[in-house]
């Protein structure tokens, strides 16, 4: 098991495209992936609130499988934390509350300013938006990264996709520096 942990915001877990290559990534065990209830129901609530096409039964069975399937993923026992601390958003302070008992480096979340590097750096935490962690951890195993990001993409059935229009998605998520080295590096040869 890596020595690295990354703790997910709701906003990572949201879109499908990106936490799926995430919970993909976290199979590498080139990092300790995590998250909370808390974290958990807030990015479903979002998603039922948005996407009528869902259920609640479909969210809670990706919730299940993500628990399942990512070791020692779930961090409780934050919230006497909560109250102590002090962020741009308040909402967010159960997210460092977290990363802090559950011994994160990082923060993975698409909202850096609400998590200003002066609140975080008492506590020896980072915030990383996803392309920025993805692009490092490709940096840092390419190979393994590549295995997972294919089967990632291999696994998309419903309906599939090319390469291009898989990359295209993740382009979508404002994620340009790790679709660039997805493509040079994990599909090159197809491009």
């Amino acid at each position: 098991m890596a020595n690295f942990t990354a703790l997910f915001d709701a906003n990572v877990l949201y879109p499908a495209p990106v936490r799926d290559l995430l919970m993909w990534l976290a199979t590498t065990d080139l990092f300790r992936a995590r998250w909370t209830d808390e974290i958990h129901e807030e990015w479903i609530r979002n998603l039922l609130e948005n996407r009528s096409d869902l259920t609640r039964e479909q969210l809670e069975r990706t919730r299940r499988m993500m628990d399942e399937h990512v070791d020692d993923c779930l961090i409780t026992g934050y919230e006497a934390l909560i109250d102590a601390l002090v962020l741009p958003d308040l909402d967010d302070r159960h997210v460092l509350a977290a990363a802090i008992v559950g011994r994160a480096d990082v923060i993975v979340t698409k909202n850096l300013a609400d998590f200003p590097e002066a609140a975080l750096a008492p506590f020896g935490i980072e915030a990383q938006h996803p392309d920025e962690f993805i692009t490092h951890i490709i940096d840092l195993a390419p190979a393994r990264v590549c295995t997972a990001v294919r089967a990632c993409h291999q696994n998309l059935k419903n309906p599939p996709k090319t390469v291009d229009e898989y990359l295209d998605t993740l382009l979508r998520q404002e994620m340009p520096h790790a679709v660039a080295a997805i493509r040079n590096r994990c599909f090159a040869a197809e491009g």
